[in-house]
């Protein structure tokens, strides 16, 4: 997947976000699953795995070259897992942003990798050879997954087929490496209470890094105050049919504002993310509708109650009209004059 020319205003968003999640190690450390040296190979984690990588995580999307010629978008065939060249993700020349082969491949992919490399990796942003991974990987996110839902994502992970490519490595300036650090050790993440809809949602929304890109920045990389999922965060690129043509596209506000989803309900949110459409304007492709559809009523009730407890923004952003300047989220997006 090429995107030279798309989401630079993002890169910020992403960069900070390592603060998100930063929670501190408890002095005592609960028995972990985590802890074994492999992790028990089990058809329930297997399943959940599968679950987790194909819909809420969405691994695919950054570790596969994509074909946005197709809706939903999808790997392209013998592509999946097999990593993707992100090219500058439009940072300064002498940067080169890859997103690696974790596929089971021993030469190429993860093959060799031990099941503590993926826990570093997805806990701290460790990767497997000791440096600090770039946060276009949400490990600032991930990092929340419960103990039992990490190992069930590193078992389906080590099971997936091989893919024997080879990309190249991730490179950086050093002043673009000194803008991030791994994150602290964090011990133990218990199960969510899934009896609580709401807390349950949030959990959802959370390893789901939905707010990476819905909620805007500004040009220092600090969320705007008071623009929590308030959308407008341009995520522009060529997400069409034709490659060579870039599609102007920012977020959505994701409040219960009238601006927002306010007259959204339980069987609207549902279709939207089951069609990838809010009645006839479809969803443009890097919204990863695609994998989101592929989640439980329950989940996506949970997550649509969370959203429901959000603080309303006014934030006006309709991706049919033309970009413009918005004083208030600082970026360019249908109806910015309006806000």
């Amino acid at each position: 997947m090429k995107t030279s020319k798309s989401i630079p205003a993002g890169i910020a968003a992403l960069l900070v976000c390592l603060g998100v999640g930063c929670q501190k190690a408890p002095t005592v450390a609960a028995a972990s699953v985590l802890e074994m040296e492999t992790i028990p190979r089990t058809p329930a984690r297997l399943t959940r795995g599968h679950y987790l990588v194909e819909g809420l995580l969405q691994c695919p999307f950054c570790h596969s070259d994509y074909d946005f010629t197709h809706r939903p978008a999808r790997p392209v065939e013998g592509k999946k897992y097999g990593g993707a060249d992100f090219d500058t993700f439009g940072l300064p020349k002498g940067n080169r942003i890859i997103a690696p082969n974790i596929s089971s491949d021993p030469d190429y992919g993860a093959g060799k990798w031990k099941d503590a490399d993926f826990v570093r990796a997805l806990r701290r942003g460790i990767g497997h050879d000791g440096r600090t991974l770039f946060p276009l990987m949400p490990y600032q996110y991930f990092r929340s997954l419960s103990d039992e839902d990490l190992a069930s994502v590193i078992v389906y992970e080590r099971s997936m087929a091989p893919v024997h490519v080879q990309q190249p490595k991730t490179t950086l300036t050093d002043d673009i490496k000194k803008t991030f650090q791994p994150l602290e050790p964090l011990a133990h993440v218990p199960e969510p209470d899934r009896s609580d809809r709401v807390a349950y949602g949030k959990y959802l929304v959370t390893v789901g890094h939905c707010e990476g890109c819905h909620t805007p920045e500004d040009e220092h990389g600090n969320p705007i105050p008071g623009m929590h999922f308030a959308g407008g965060v341009d995520m522009s690129g060529s997400w069409g049919p034709d490659p060579k043509k870039i599609i102007a596209v920012a977020s959505l506000n994701l409040t219960p504002d009238p601006s927002g989803i306010s007259y959204f309900d339980e069987k609207i949110f549902i279709n939207v993310i089951r069609t990838g459409q809010v009645n006839a304007r479809p969803l443009a492709s890097i919204m990863p509708w695609g994998f989101f559809r592929n989640l439980s009523d329950e989940d996506l009730k949970a997550i649509f109650a969370y959203l429901r407890t959000l603080t309303p923004v006014k934030h006006r952003v309709d991706n049919t009209e033309e970009a413009r300047y918005c004083k208030v989220c600082r970026s360019k997006h249908g109806f910015g004059e309006r806000n």
